[in-house]
């Protein structure tokens, strides 16, 4: 019989879309150990999006309700989830094995879900611009076009949908549509109908983009005459991408075969060009992506596993693994997918359920963390102390004391909690605001990083951030709507907890206008680097490991 340890399951699913939700639901349901790994946050592109009228039996959903409900589901039956990132899978032998930011787990069959990211046409000045006006997600970075024009590019349901949205904010929105004609179905086209302050241009591509801080200026092509025209606006305006996506493929070796653009070759039963590794959902090969496929594509795989895995475990004499006990549909979230921070009626910012999640993971610190909190006379200093109050109530791994400015001390941007270790020493995370929304999350998994044992990085990565020796200051600017900012938010607040030499602040920009009109930020997450260097776009502990060695490089 081969020994087994807490590390193997039966199933691990890379992605919790969609795709993964599925298949952890199907899987989990037969009696498999399965492990949902997401990097980000659980729902995928799908949660951005908020109206679904086609999902078959349910009449009207949200991206993020809908997910939602499949999470539950899969914990109810069983599943796992880890939040962390995959840096490497050796997939051609019968046990997998998949390494993380969190460590290193073994599977016996593995799906993966990693879906697609979106496009990027290539056009003139839009890796110039991005930040600066160019966008990719329109709940993320619909506000900062207020009264301002907006174009989205292109004509799928994504562009309507998303240019419907965008309306709300926009003086007025132009879609350019490269075809004829839009290529969603007629119903959701329909829509624009009667609204006054959107319309479509067709046949016309987006050739280039300019202006100075920010997009001042647009040219465009109609791709039938070959005429050119222009628009200009000294004040700015924005220009929305949604035209595809392309598959999250780049980081699976070549040991899974992939077409030209990199989307998973699959069979009918969506396996792969492995044995025991399959495809699902919108990094696959097909002609229709859609939540239903997607959720199709994870049934079908989870399914065929299932006579993959069952064979494993008599020829490998694997006895059955020790799954979670759980009662269907009765599921709760697991240690790093504690979803968002409500405020409640009668001034409560955590509900229920989140106190619930909250206390499970106060009981796995390793030691106490102190919040220094940093107040002026200002509203929000008032909002920031009745959440620190309500999260001292729930635990004695939590404490808080107000913090005392010195001369000579280096005042930071009020309000403030900094978060300090259980001896008083700094972590160098500092979040500027209040941690609801998306960002709930990223602020607790702070206190975990600052109490230990933290989330695990790889070892190379971690030996880099303890290398750095200058003092380098990351301020990460997020919306709290934004589903991108939270992975840039942990990974710069990680880097702080493992090197003295970093400090991390976290500002929510509705709160601090003044720094979105100082960086002329147009798009979250933005990362900044000792007040000069400007990034934009969401970015793993890797990535920003190499902005920080590059600026130790460029300081020597």
């Amino acid at each position: 019989m081969l020994e087994t340890d807490k590390s193997l399951y039966d199933v691990v699913i890379v992605g919790g879309g969609p795709a993964g939700l599925s298949a952890a639901i199907y899987a989990a349901r037969a009696k498999f150990r399965v492990l949902v790994v997401e990097k980000s946050g659980i729902g995928g592109q799908i949660t951005i999006t908020s109206e679904i009228v086609n999902y078959p039996g349910v009449e009207y959903s949200s991206g993020k309700e809908l997910t939602e409900k499949m999470r539950l589901q899969a914990e109810g039956f069983g599943a796992e989830f880890l939040a962390a990132e995959v840096v490497d899978m050796e997939l051609e032998k019968e046990i997998k094995t998949i390494r993380t930011t969190r460590g290193e787990y073994q599977a016996l069959g593995v799906v993966l879900a990693t879906g697609a990211n979106p496009r990027k046409l290539g056009f003139k000045g839009e890796k110039a611009f991005q930040g600066r006006g160019v966008a990719y997600c329109a709940t993320c970075d619909g506000e900062f076009f207020t009264g301002k024009e907006v174009f989205v590019i292109g004509g799928g349901f994504a562009a309507v949908e998303e240019g419907i949205f965008l309306t709300k904010y926009a003086v007025r929105v132009t879609l350019i549509v490269r075809e004829e004609n839009f290529t969603c179905a007629r119903t959701v086209w329909e829509k624009l109908e009667g609204r006054e302050n959107i319309r479509a241009v067709f046949r016309t591509e987006l050739i280039e983009v300019a202006g100075e801080d920010m997009v001042t200026y647009a040219r465009f092509r109609n791709n039938e005459t070959g005429e050119e025209w222009s628009h200009e606006a000294a004040e700015g305006f924005g220009v929305f991408v949604f035209a595809g996506y392309v598959p999250n493929s780049e980081w699976i070796g070549d040991s899974v075969k992939k077409d030209e653009q990199g989307y998973l070759l699959t069979d009918r039963d969506q396996k792969t060009s492995l044995e025991g590794v399959y495809g699902a959902g919108d990094i696959c090969v097909k002609n229709l992506r859609q939540v239903v496929t997607a959720v199709s594509d994870g049934a079908v795989a989870a399914t065929s596993l299932e006579k993959v895995v069952s064979g494993l475990h008599e020829k490998l004499d694997i006895p059955p693994l020790v799954r979670m006990e759980k009662h269907p549909h009765k599921g709760k979230k697991s240690e790093d997918g504690l979803g968002e921070g409500s405020e409640g009626s009668g001034g409560e910012f955590l509900n229920a359920e989140i106190r619930a999640q909250l206390e499970d993971l106060f009981a796995r610190f390793e030691h106490s963390v102190i919040l220094k909190v940093w107040l002026d006379d200002q509203p929000l200093s008032g909002e920031v102390m009745g959440f620190i109050r309500e999260l001292e109530d729930l635990t004695d791994k939590v404490a808080w004391r107000r913090a005392e400015w010195k001369e000579g001390q280096k005042m930071p941007v009020l309000p403030s909690v900094e978060i300090c270790r259980e001896d008083g020493s700094s972590s160098g995370i500092h979040f500027h605001g209040v941690p609801g929304g998306h960002e709930f999350n990223s602020f607790v998994i702070a206190l975990y990083n600052a109490a230990g044992p933290g989330q695990q990085v790889d070892e190379e990565t971690e030996k880099r951030l303890r290398g750095i020796r200058g003092k380098h200051n990351l301020k990460v600017l997020v919306s709290l709507s934004c589903t991108m900012c939270p992975e840039t938010v942990m990974s710069a607040q990680k880097a702080a907890a493992l090197s003295e030499n970093i400090e991390a602040e976290m500002f929510d920009l509705a709160h601090f206008p003044r720094l979105k009109e100082k960086y002329k930020v147009m798009s979250v997450p933005c990362l900044i680097l000792n007040d000069e260097k400007v990034f934009f776009g969401k970015k793993n502990i890797k990535e920003i490991t190499d902005i920080l060695a590059s600026a130790e490089g460029n300081e020597k």
